[in-house]
């Protein structure tokens, strides 16, 4: 694979990379990271794209993955050492867009379990098929759909309290 059927192949999805790896890694910095050596990964392997049937899922997968490492490393330390460095100048800031119903939405999905966290946001931030969301979290597309579903009735019983109460 020459250099830019790579760039075609893998470019279009790298905004749902970084999301997905800023949805788990929560900074912005490391979730570029992340980004950045999945892109590695994927062009030291360019020769094995072709071979998957959904060059995307994989990608996905591969950040997924690699940011759930990260976690489990023992960088994770120091990953919560940098959060909790930034967390009384970003307390305006997220005061600021709780206001907004999105961004409501995606404080109350930071409360989530980690496997819903991520089936909800693969199914309705990124728009994947169950079928897709089941193979690149290893799991079956019925557990796929019951973590949605519970996740999806989570945030709404959290939106219909902090409007009916003014409070979370």
């Amino acid at each position: 694979m020459k250099q830019q059927e790579f760039i075609n192949t893998v470019l279009p999805f790298k905004d749902k990379l970084f999301r997905l790896a800023r949805r788990i890694l929560v900074s912005t910095d490391e979730a570029e990271d992340a980004v950045q050596e999945v892109y590695l990964r994927l062009w030291k392997g360019k020769k094995k794209i072709e071979t998957y049937k959904n060059t995307e899922a994989f990608a996905m997968t591969m950040t997924k993955n690699y940011c759930l490492d990260r976690l489990k490393s023992k960088q994770a330390s120091n990953l919560k050492i940098v959060h909790s460095n930034y967390q009384t100048s970003e307390n305006l800031e997220r005061r600021i867009e709780a206001n907004d119903g999105v961004a409501l939405v995606f404080k109350i999905m930071d409360t989530l379990p980690e496997q819903q966290k991520l089936v909800l946001q693969l199914r309705d931030v990124e728009q994947f098929e169950f079928s897709e969301i089941a193979a690149m979290l290893e799991s079956n597309e019925t557990a796929v759909r019951v973590a949605l579903s519970r996740a999806r009735k989570t945030v709404r019983e959290a939106l219909i309290k902090k409007h009916n109460y003014g409070i979370s």
